[in-house]
């Protein structure tokens, strides 16, 4: 028999302001499972997660939670005021059963100390001081909105690898793709005021969402058959021409209501970056430069880069790393300590800042816009109403006068966007550019920038977003040190790892196991080869069958963690099948590089 659920709402109706955001939406929590939330940006995700939380009230509708039932809620933008220190905002969400040992341990997880005063704290700090409170009592039910927003790439992994570890029922709003795929075991997908359930991980949303889509076009195909069929009644039908028929004229109605319904809204979202004249082909040159504000911690240390026109550079490490002051010393807004670095020619810079500075609460949408000057906005060389420019960016007409502080964390990044990418330039510097998008204005983004002709510094924690757009990754090493690699995120964890096998003793190098004898370390670059070898043959045949059993592996693997159990009853064995999903996950992406490498030689080679 199934356990109730921990969390169930039916029929949730809420309107602000003219159509309504939820219309009847819904869905259950039973113990241990796993969803994740998705939707467009201002479709009402955070809103559905508010009621499910008991912060807000709906209009009508049930919500019922489970008699005895603990929950905490972590929200977009959590409010730390009133409270003297870290530790004590942690255990003010603590309840009289719950380990207080854990407040401070998982504070200290997350890099913080417990006596830091929130009010001074940074959008990451206050993100990891956020997540302890959550975490901390162990819950039945975790409601997570954008959880790793403002978070470095080592926390995201820790808080991956916490969560998996807990027993707790989740639901999750977030826009990392590879968070989503590792931890979801359903999705709900709230479209147009209602939702619809996927009884499987987010790997598998995207093809189903497709399913879902063209089936309405189907249905609306025949529904506009229909009305063409009752229009041509009213006109020429014998009975029309003597009497209308009351209940056929009601009917037709209802049809073309349910066909301007069936239209979705907010489908022109279109996203195109002006481009200004070409720049130089070095776009930044830097050789040996350092940079500390600490003598004893030095933020860049003897680095050497070339930046070239065209390059999509994503500039990886954790907080405090020194990414910000990296992309100022490569745009020339900084100098070096020592060393020297060049700027190219003809630049056209155009910054997208994360913490949004440049956005005034107060002013409305279209001032902010417009500059405040009139209907009218400056894109490119062109000048188009304000209107029509907020369409291609999803806004409604009706929220032209809407103050920017009352948007969603979505909406005020997709206005960044409208800003940044009405002005031309050659050079877009992205500072956390996918913070509260959601997943279809991100692949909007990525298709913009797969397009866009100039060059792209990009410092992200999505690591998904990092794999679909960067040509290389910069990674902070530590001590000032950074390291360029050629590829995505994925390519460098690759590299690093095969980096750190070479270092090894050659006894320790000769037994390390391997998921493949066939895969050569993609960091070391292979001389020219005027024919394919006999073993470059055999890997050739032999590779699609191993990622098959990679495949195969890592699904065995990811089953097996998604037992809400397991951490309790066998810690050891919950640490072993991550470990291993972690390994087979790389051996798996340096598979697939090797067999791209040989396939293009082959393709090469038959084409000479």
């Amino acid at each position: 028999m199934a356990s109730p659920p921990l969390l169930l709402l039916q029929d949730i109706t809420l309107t602000l302001g003219g159509a309504p955001l939820l219309n009847g939406t819904g869905f259950g929590v039973a113990p241990g499972e796993r969803i994740c939330l998705v939707g467009r940006n201002g479709c009402g995700k955070s809103t559905l997660l508010r009621i499910a939380a008991g912060e807000i009230q709906a209009d009508d509708g049930t919500r019922f939670v489970q008699p005895g039932t603990t929950m905490r809620y972590l929200p977009q933008e959590p409010d730390l005021s009133g409270f003297a220190t870290t530790l004590d905002y942690v255990r003010a969400g603590m309840g009289p059963g719950d380990p207080e040992y854990r407040a401070a341990a998982l504070l200290s997880e997350l890099g913080l100390n417990g006596t830091e005063n929130p009010a001074t704290l940074s959008g990451g700090e206050a993100r990891r001081c956020a997540l302890a409170r959550a975490l901390a009592p162990e819950p039945d039910l975790l409601l997570l909105d954008e959880p790793t927003n403002h978070l470095d790439m080592p926390t995201i992994e820790w808080l991956e690898r916490e969560l998996l570890s807990l027993s707790s029922a989740m639901v999750i709003i977030s826009h990392d793709r590879r968070l989503l795929e590792t931890l979801s075991r359903s999705v709900v997908w709230l479209d147009r005021g209602v939702t619809r359930r996927l009884d499987q991980g987010f790997a598998r949303f995207e093809t189903w969402r497709e399913e879902v889509l063209e089936q309405e076009e189907r249905d609306s195909h025949k529904l506009d058959r229909q009305i063409a069929r009752e229009e041509d009644w009213m006109r020429y039908g014998v009975t029309a021409r003597r009497k209308r028929n009351v209940r056929r004229v009601a009917e037709l109605a209802t049809l073309r209501q349910n066909r301007r319904n069936a239209i979705r809204p907010q489908s022109g979202l279109k996203m195109e970056a002006r481009e200004s004249d070409l720049s130089g082909k070095l776009v930044a040159v830097a050789e040996n430069i350092s940079r500390a504000y600490d003598p004893a911690h030095p933020v860049v240390r003897n680095l050497d880069l070339r930046v070239l026109r065209g390059d999509r550079l994503g500039i990886v490490g954790a907080n405090g790393a020194g990414k910000s002051t990296l992309l100022r010393l490569l745009t020339g807004l900084d100098q070096p300590d020592s060393g020297h670095i060049s700027i190219g020619s003809a630049l056209s810079v155009v910054t997208l800042d994360q913490q949004r500075r440049s956005l005034d609460p107060n002013a409305t949408l279209a001032d902010t816009l417009t500059g405040g000057g009139g209907d009218m906005v400056q894109v490119g060389e062109e000048k188009r109403h304000v209107i029509g420019y907020m369409k291609d960016f999803l806004f409604r007409p009706e929220q032209a006068r809407t103050p920017v502080g009352v948007l969603s964390g979505g909406e005020r990044g997709r206005l960044m966007l409208a800003c940044a990418l009405a002005r031309p330039s050659n050079l877009l510097v992205l500072d956390e550019p996918t913070n509260d998008l959601d997943l279809e204005t991100l692949d909007l983004l990525q298709d913009m920038l797969a397009s866009y002709s100039g060059t792209v510094l990009l410092v992200s924690h999505d690591r998904d977003f990092l794999d679909r757009v960067a040509s290389s990754i910069l990674m902070a090493e530590g001590g000032g040190r950074w390291v360029e690699y050629a590829g995505g995120y994925s390519d460098m964890l690759a590299q690093r790892r095969d980096e750190t096998l070479a270092a090894r003793p050659r006894q320790e190098r000769e037994t390390a196991p391997s998921a493949t004898t066939d895969v050569t370390p993609t960091s070391s670059p292979r001389q020219p080869a005027r024919k394919l070898s006999y073993k470059d043959k055999l890997a050739l045949e032999r590779l699609p069958g191993q990622m098959e059993a990679l495949e195969a592996e890592i699904e065995r693997l990811r089953a097996i963690l998604a037992d809400p159990g397991l951490y309790g009853r066998d810690a050891a064995a919950f640490t072993a099948a991550t470990t291993a999903l972690e390994k087979t996950q790389a051996d798996l992406t340096a598979a697939e590089e090797r067999w791209l490498e040989l396939e293009m030689l082959r393709e090469t080679l038959q084409s000479s």
